[in-house]
């Protein structure tokens, strides 16, 4: 941990790294889903950026290419999470009797790219750029938590505008929207580069505090 150093305190009986390591490896191992840093920091009495950096050299060490871990240690803004390694999914689903099934459709999956790659997009944005109506897709998507609204688009109508989620990022190995593949996919450009209006409690509000509308 050359790069950066960690203040765990160096009066008698304080834990170990390597003891923390282990308490971190518990908390996620039991949990089977995204624990926030902050709550980490909290049960292990560190401050939230010995923890976040702790567990960022915990990850390379999983996620290495050298590294004989059967599980990757997928590491977020907010949060962090155990998952298997893809390559050991065939032994996965044989050992615990799982069938395939419940992946993605391919109208699914060409919705989705389209939202990573261009997001915040309204579905009328995506219609566009495919050529055929997106609900059935759309909703799916929302269904499975990949994508969710996060606003609306100053525009008449005020069409909805979606994202995708932390989930997304989970479910395909990535920590963050700037690891997603390289596309050479020419879209349409985008017409809808105007102020966006939040949500708030039912409400629509204009980010500069304009006057509010009842949805």
């Amino acid at each position: 941990m050359a790069d950066e150093k960690i203040n765990l305190g160096e009066s008698d009986g304080a834990p170990t790294i390597k003891s923390i390591e282990g308490a971190i490896e518990a908390i996620l191992y039991a949990a089977g889903y995204p624990v926030k840093y902050e709550k980490i920091a909290e049960v292990l009495g560190l401050d939230l950026r010995n923890t976040k950096t702790l567990i960022k050299h915990m990850s390379e060490k999983y996620n290495s290419e050298s590294s004989e871990h059967g599980i990757a240690l997928l590491t977020f803004e907010d949060t962090c999470q155990f998952c298997t390694k893809e390559q050991y999914a065939p032994y996965i689903r044989e050992a615990l009797g799982i069938r395939r099934g419940g992946n993605l459709s391919a109208s699914s999956m060409e919705v989705l790219a389209i939202v990573a790659y261009n997001q915040p997009v309204t579905r009328t944005f995506v219609d566009q750029v495919r050529g055929v109506d997106s609900s059935y897709a759309m909703n799916s998507l929302i269904d499975k938590a990949l994508i969710e609204a996060c606003g609306r688009l100053d525009a008449p109508g005020r069409p909805m505008l979606y994202t995708t989620t932390e989930k997304f990022l989970r479910v395909f190995g990535l920590r963050s929207l700037s690891e997603l593949p390289e596309t050479e996919v020419m879209l349409p450009p985008k017409t809808e580069d105007v102020p966006i209006l939040a949500e708030d409690d039912g409400q629509i509000s204009i980010d500069d505090g304009g006057e509010s509308a009842e949805e």
